[in-house]
């Protein structure tokens, strides 16, 4: 399955949320920032030229960004 931007956030959202109990929140212009530090890859694009992401693409990104981000909104992770 390919996930557009915005679906790509949705999905990294929910994952996030099952981990911050509900605090930590991914935009799409998280994915689009994930794009451009490369911890995401298009894997194609749509009909109207915008990026399309795979599903284990997407979930190596939030697993790789996680910790900080857990951190941003003060949650400590675990190592």
């Amino acid at each position: 399955m390919r996930y557009s931007t915005a679906q790509a956030a949705e999905q990294a959202t929910a994952w996030r949320r099952l981990v911050s109990a509900g605090a930590a929140e991914v935009t799409p212009a998280t994915i689009r920032q994930w794009a451009r530090r490369r911890h995401l890859t298009p894997c194609g694009l749509d009909p109207q030229g915008r990026p399309l992401y795979a599903l284990p693409d997407l979930a190596r990104a939030e697993q790789a960004t996680r910790a900080r981000a857990l951190r941003l909104v003060g949650i400590p992770t675990t190592p």
